[in-house]
């Protein structure tokens, strides 16, 4: 009866000594939120191998990687699988779509989450300031319509080209505008014109639009998911280099900007890595393995 008791007393101090180790690991945790283009890889679309290595330790290590991504779902599951993400989450779209991944899938991953909106006001706006332009757009349903055979690897898909009108009628995940026509600074120029309204939209390097439904940024969608993994806002961190970063790193803890960043990036984040040409994310990443 003795032993009997002091075996049972051993065994709960144990499982007590276990739960509290692996509370004290999550704890521990971090949410890493990393762009792909422009931070992972590069504008050619190649990952280092320092970068991918370091990404993989940080997975490995049980952090909470997720990609956060302009891309779309289908051009951002090949960074996801390269870096070793199986369960977790990824933000595509510019948070207008969410995955939670699962290798007991069929698939590997489910949609979580779309934010959709209505693009015609403003594919009418910017038709009539850009007529030159080209026009894409990612519907409901993952398909991606275009203007004049208008494709881009983020795309993930083959654009089916239609006309405008058929786009006005669609529902929108995400709406991207490119033109060859015109300066950055015109085209700048012209979107600010227009006033956009009832969407969100970041410009990006060169004459290029990106637009979500109102309120939707890659910070609302990680702020969702950061709730859903039971994370404390002081153990995020954010690495990025566009202008479509900014929202997130702001929201996040420590938000780490890449050398290449333009002014208006760099300015909203915490500290300034090296440039995507050096490795800069591979630093960061090691860095919390330290």
């Amino acid at each position: 009866m003795t032993t009997l008791t002091e075996s049972s007393v051993a065994g709960n101090d144990d499982r007590r000594d276990n739960n509290q180790n692996q509370q004290n690991a999550a704890a521990h945790k971090l949410m890493v939120a990393l762009d792909v283009d422009g931070t992972l890889v590069d504008h050619d679309g190649h990952m280092s191998v320092p970068v991918r290595e370091a990404a993989q330790d940080v997975v490995a290590a049980g952090h909470h990687v997720t990609i956060a991504t302009g891309r779309s779902l289908n051009a951002a599951l090949p960074i996801i699988e390269h870096i070793g993400i199986d369960n977790g989450y990824a933000v595509c779209s510019n948070g207008g779509v969410t995955l939670r991944l699962d290798s007991s899938l069929s698939d590997g991953y489910e949609i979580v989450h779309k934010a959709t909106f209505d693009p015609g006001p403003v594919l009418r706006a910017l038709r009539q300031r850009l007529p030159s332009a080209k026009y894409a757009l990612e519907d409901v349903d993952g398909n991606f319509l275009s203007t004049e055979r208008f494709q881009d690897m983020s795309f993930g898909v083959e654009a089916i080209g239609v006309d405008f009108q058929t786009m006005l009628k669609a529902t929108a995940v995400r709406v991207v505008v490119f033109s060859a026509e015109n300066t950055p600074e015109e085209f700048n120029t012209a979107v600010r014109h227009i006033g956009l309204a009832g969407v969100t939209y970041s410009v990006g390097w060169t004459a290029w639009l990106d637009i979500a439904a109102a309120g939707v940024t890659k910070a609302s969608a990680l702020e969702h998911l950061r709730g859903r993994l039971d994370i404390e806002a002081h153990r995020t961190v954010a690495v990025g280099d566009g202008r479509n970063d900014i929202e997130m790193l702001t929201w996040a803890a420590r938000g780490v900007a890449m050398g290449q960043a333009p002014a208006e990036v760099i300015a909203a984040a915490d500290e300034v890595t090296h440039s995507v040409f050096d490795d800069g994310a591979a630093h960061v990443l090691r860095s919390l393995l330290l």
